[in-house]
Formats: C-alpha cells, structure tokens, sequence
C-alpha cells in the first residue's frame, strides 16, 4: 500500500497526507500519530500560548511533526515562531496571512514554509514569499476559510504553480475526509492532502467527547460559515474570514444580530467559555467542515490514514485499469 508523490518524497514520508494544524484541537499526541502512521502531523499554535505549545511539543516526544500558526495572531507574538522552531519542526504551516515577513526565520531554521490559501491571489503572494508547499484550501474546510470551492481552486492553483513556481509542492485542503477526496485532489493536480475535520474526529484529538458526539449526528448540510463563534469567543478575525460549525442553538440565537453579540460581549464570551470547557455542544462550536457528513465514528489516527490510503489506491488503480 503506497501513494508515491512528489510531497511523499520531498518530506520522506509514506503518504501523502499532512494534518490540518487544528487550534487546539490538534496537539502533540495527535501530531505524533499522523507522523507515526506515515504521514506528517502538525501541533496547532493557533492564537498562541508558550506553555502550551511546550506542552505539545513535549507530548509528540521524538516524532518529527510540524507547527502550524494562525499568521495574523503570530504577528502579535512573533516571539512564538522562534519558540517553535526551537524544537526543529519539519515545517511550519502558515495560514490567513502574508508569510513573508516570518519566511527568512522559518527557511533559516531548515523548516519547510507551507502556506495556505484562499485564492489564486493569496497563492501568488505565497510564491513570491517562496513557500514550499502551497495549501489550496476550499469553503468545504472546517474552521476558517473563505469562498472558492476545492475542486475548482485546487486544479487552478495548480496551473499557476506550474507556470511561476514548479519546484513548490502544492496541497489540497477542504472536504478531504476518506480514500475518495484523497484520490480526487492527486486527479485535481495535488501532491497530497491536508486532513482536518476526519482527524478532528479522531481518538487522539483535543476534543471534548460531547462534541465529537454533536459531529457524528451531524451531516455537511447542517454546517454553517459564519462569526458568531468568533465575537464569542473575543477573536477578531479579518472579515474576510469565516469559520465553519455545526449548526446549534447558540448559532441559531445570534445569527443577524452580530453586532447585539458584541455588545453584550462581557457577558457572554464568559459564558461560551465555561460552555466550551463542559463540552456543551447547544453553545460551544462543533469546528467541522462539510465533510462531517461523511464521518461515523471516532477512531484512531492511525487507523483513519491506513483506510484512507489503501481506499485511494484502489479508485487510482481502477482508474488507471479503465484508462487502460
């Protein structure tokens, strides 16, 4: 069982899927077992903590794994990156944000920039800022995220690389959650995949089990891009920027009276703190992509990526039989 690509071989890897850096969802343990089962894991610094981020590295023991960064929150502490790469990273995966300013300091320390995008226009700045693996990602995505769907984003993305940038490696992003979407985005002209949501819903996860519970009732249709999540949660998102959850009361309370959120941010973003902490799934976000609907139970790491792969063989193998 083996997917050789260009990304497989440029990051010594057994296949080609990377997991998504997911804020604090995605910690050492779960790093450490994408790396372990043949992939390339990343700890998710997300908004940023330097005791967490110890915490994490320190959990992924001696597992070569990677550290992704929510771009504009490095900004404001830039002091994070040279922690992370302290621990020498295989990569870091930067997202919704220029990287130009952190790429001198990532490419010193021998790490590998990855920079995700939105649109052939944020793919243009990443070349131009050098990246060495461009993520495609699509509105199918859990978490933040913009317009352009996958399938057309990633096979246009990947015509600009091969025009300006043919050594960068790109990566597709958004609704890639079983063999199916991984074999889809090698058609579409990707060397891997990011996996987030299908990992998201994995036994290593940092995740409260009422709301692994919430996704495994779910589907995509009752996935909702909005920002409520954000106002409650004190995050100011550049408004170009949605994030992307199951559907639940709180969503339902406040969408159209966002600016009635903030003003009563003082009592409520406590309040969607203590309801984050129980894991109740009626306030707290269920931080998912359209692909939950394709998701049925919680299992390891190891065993989502081994299914995963050998299912994508089998439709590229059949594909290339009836090519033939």
């Amino acid at each position: 069982m083996a997917i050789t690509t260009r990304l497989t071989r440029r990051l010594k890897i057994d296949h080609p899927i990377l997991s998504a850096p997911m804020a604090f969802a995605a910690g050492g343990r779960l790093a450490a077992a994408v790396t372990n089962a043949g992939g390339l894991g990343f700890i998710g610094g997300g908004y940023g903590s330097r005791d967490w981020l110890a915490e994490q590295f320190k959990a992924a023991g001696n597992a070569a794994v990677g550290c992704g960064f929510i771009t504009w929150s490095l900004a404001k502490q830039p002091a994070l990156l040279g922690q992370a790469l302290s621990h020498r990273p295989k990569a870091v995966f930067l997202s919704f944000d220029d990287p130009t300013p952190f790429a001198p300091a990532i490419k010193q320390a021998g790490a590998l920039l990855i920079q995700q995008v939105q649109t052939r226009r944020d793919a243009e700045v990443a070349i131009d800022a050098g990246a060495d693996i461009i993520v495609a990602q699509g509105a199918e995505a859990g978490g933040h995220g913009e317009k352009r769907a996958t399938m057309t984003l990633v096979p246009e993305v990947a015509d600009l690389i091969a025009a300006r940038a043919p050594e960068t490696l790109l990566c597709a992003a958004g609704g890639i959650a079983d063999g199916r979407g991984l074999a889809a985005a090698l058609m579409l002209g990707a060397d891997g995949a990011v996996v987030g949501s299908r990992l998201w819903a994995s036994a290593e996860a940092l995740v409260h089990p009422d709301l692994h519970a919430a996704a495994l009732a779910a589907t995509g249709d009752d996935t909702i891009r909005q920002s409520i999540t954000d106002i409650a949660r004190g995050y100011d998102w550049p408004a170009r920027f949605k994030i992307r959850v199951v559907r639940n009361d709180y969503v339902e309370r406040w969408l159209g009276d966002e600016d009635g959120l903030r003003a009563a941010a003082a009592v409520e973003q406590p309040k969607y703190a203590a309801a984050t902490a129980k894991g109740d799934a009626a306030t707290a976000a269920t931080i998912v992509g359209e692909a939950v609907g394709l998701i049925s139970s919680i299992e390891p790491a190891a065993t989502i990526i081994e299914r995963m792969v050998r299912d994508a063989e089998a439709l590229l193998r059949r594909g290339a039989d009836i090519a033939g």
